[in-house]
């Protein structure tokens, strides 16, 4: 951001709710399914076709309200928002308003401070999240000259959460999107796929000067479907807007996407305002009437928030905030992170190799957690075989780890057959490093007249020597005792 001026962004995040079936009708919510394959005459619009609300989809936007620690409207309307596109068969869109189910929430996150001046939480306020249908699905791409539209979507529940303008940078934006997307994953309401559409982002961006309290005008930058095209789409459409700025120029109010290829937003059409559609209470659904007893239902249900369990384990083992981050971002990857933390007795060393060698294994397979040949308890015994120093880490990485992927055994049979394990004999090492230090008398003498940058050959000389068996801090350990004693 260049001096002298202050991005204000907002996001409007729609989630797609994970409940059996559509909205207003019976049709099954699924994904992948050959196209127009789940309609009926409710989600295609057909006349003399009546809706009926989905009280699951109610259920799961009260538990967001309530780890929103938003305010639940016990009273809320469907309006119809009226606009006309081929994957919209009804011409228009049940939503509701002007009172939403979940209003005034809010959602903390670290903050910039490149643009704050300082570090420390950041409370970016929720001005809704209201229950919606999505639309179909167009596409454009099978058949030249020939569109293609797909109404399984149709019908499909919907959250829309609308932030309040309070986000300074395309990292405060981020962050709060992966803020976001983590809690509707941890309380189960959406797959959170982006690639899929589930979890989808528009962004409202504005420039204005430096201390003045005035929006500048709002662009839309439409359907972010990941966060690195996210943080890429703002930077660059907060340079667009403030060169226009520096420049003399204007921003105009419009709508635009995010084109990758060419790594810069482009219009599409001017920006509609509330007044184009034509709002009216949708006649064939009554008042929205929550009880009490409900939310206190959805609150008791309430799991434990991904925010609440980073802090815990942050507490417990340690841990750095993007490492409990990223190990909090799916549920499934955090109770196998847990168990491997608790049955080895160590978090740190769990944590070490969920975010190195398991993300690593299940990003190059396409697999998910759930799909790792191997069980919590066999990777909690690897970790315990290296946190005791009884196997290294890079043997324990290059060899045994690979080894029980394949099926062929556990940690510690594989370590006592193939005898993999790690030489801690105080007099062992020190022989051997006596023996290396013999064998090279000029960069050891370099070393004791201060080039310390040779001390990683002569480790790398005596771990070679081990056959990659040695425990590496007993070997710097001893080194370094022999380096001053010259």
């Amino acid at each position: 951001m260049k001096p002298g001026y202050e991005a204000v962004i907002g996001l409007e995040v729609h989630v797609q709710l994970r409940t059996r079936s559509k909205m207003f009708c019976a049709c099954r919510n699924v994904t992948g399914a050959p196209p127009n394959s789940h309609t009926c005459p409710v989600c295609l619009g057909l006349p003399g076709a009546l809706p009926a609300l989905n009280a699951e989809a109610v259920r799961m936007a009260l538990s967001l309200g309530l780890a929103l620690k938003a305010t639940i409207q016990c009273r809320s309307a469907f309006y119809r928002k009226q606009y006309f596109y081929p994957d919209l068969p009804k011409g228009f869109q049940i939503t509701q308003g002007p009172v939403a189910l979940v209003e005034d929430g809010h959602l903390d996150i670290p903050g910039d401070p490149l643009v704050r001046g300082a570090e420390g939480p950041v409370r970016i306020r929720i001005e809704r999240a209201h229950l919606e249908e999505d639309a179909g699905k167009s596409q454009h791409d099978l058949e030249a000259r020939v569109s293609h539209v797909d109404l399984n979507r149709a019908g499909v529940p919907l959250l829309e959460i609308v932030g309040a303008p309070d986000l300074r940078s395309a990292r405060e934006a981020s962050d709060y999107l992966k803020a976001l997307h983590r809690l509707v994953v941890g309380l189960g309401i959406c797959d959170g796929n982006m690639e899929e559409g589930s979890f989808r982002c528009d962004a409202n961006v504005s420039i204005r000067l430096l201390g003045t309290e005035a929006f500048g005008t709002r662009v839309e930058v439409k359907n972010l479907n990941s966060f690195r095209f996210m943080r890429q789409a703002l930077d660059h459409e907060i340079g667009r807007q403030t060169g226009l700025l520096e420049g003399g120029g204007v921003v105009q109010m419009e709508t635009r996407g995010w084109d990758a290829t060419l790594g810069e937003t482009r219009g599409q059409r001017t920006k509609e305002a509330a007044m184009d559609y034509r709002y009216f209470p949708e006649p064939d659904l009554p008042l929205l009437i929550v009880d009490p007893a409900e939310i206190e239902a959805a609150r008791s249900a309430l799991p434990e928030l991904p925010d609440q369990r980073i802090h815990r384990w942050r507490e417990s083992f340690q841990l750095g905030l993007e490492e409990a981050q990223a190990l909090a971002q799916n549920p499934a990857f955090a109770a196998y992170f847990e168990e491997v933390a608790r049955l080895s007795g160590s978090g740190r060393g769990a944590a070490a190799w969920m975010l190195g060698e398991v993300s690593r294994t299940l990003n190059d397979r396409g697999l998910g957690i759930e799909a790792l040949p191997l069980a919590p308890v066999d990777l909690a015994e690897l970790v315990r075989l290296v946190e005791a120093r009884t196997l290294g880490f890079g043997t324990a990485k290059d060899q045994v780890f690979p080894a029980m992927l394949a099926g062929e055994g556990g940690a510690e049979a594989l370590v006592r057959a193939r005898g993999l394990a790690q030489v801690s004999d105080r007099a062992g090492v020190e022989s051997l490093v006596d023996k290396i230090l013999e064998a090279n008398p000029g960069p050891v003498a370099q070393v004791r007249s201060g080039k310390e940058s040779l001390k990683g050959f002569l480790v790398g000389q005596i771990l070679k020597a081990g056959q990659g068996r040695l425990d590496a801090r007993l070997v710097n350990e001893v080194l370094a005792e022999r380096l001053v004693k010259g």
